[in-house]
């Protein structure tokens, strides 16, 4: 699922308004809106406070975040897949310290 989608649904499914998610979240109601239609993307604070508001799992939420984050900075990469795979087995090294 993409990050957007998730939390537009949730908002949806809560019956909350863009007013009052943003202000949960310390933010205008543009940026929310933005936010749901994937034209901005939220700051990790503001997915902190996205969960709360959202009752949404944090780390469920950051994951998604994340990964987001890595698609965009390699997607039409030739060499994406093996980038991923060198990255991930760096962390996987340095989680095991």
């Amino acid at each position: 699922m993409i990050l957007s989608e998730l939390l537009k649904s949730k908002r949806e499914t809560k019956g909350l308004l863009l007013r009052e998610v943003a202000y949960k979240v310390d933010v205008d109601t543009a940026l929310i809106s933005k936010i749901e239609k994937g034209d901005r993307k939220p700051t990790r604070e503001q997915i902190e406070k996205l969960a709360v508001a959202l009752d949404i799992d944090y780390n469920k939420l950051l994951t998604l975040w994340l990964s987001e984050k890595v698609y965009e900075d390699v997607q039409g990469e030739n060499v994406a897949i093996d980038a991923i795979k060198l990255a991930l087995k760096r962390i996987k090294t340095e989680v095991k310290k």
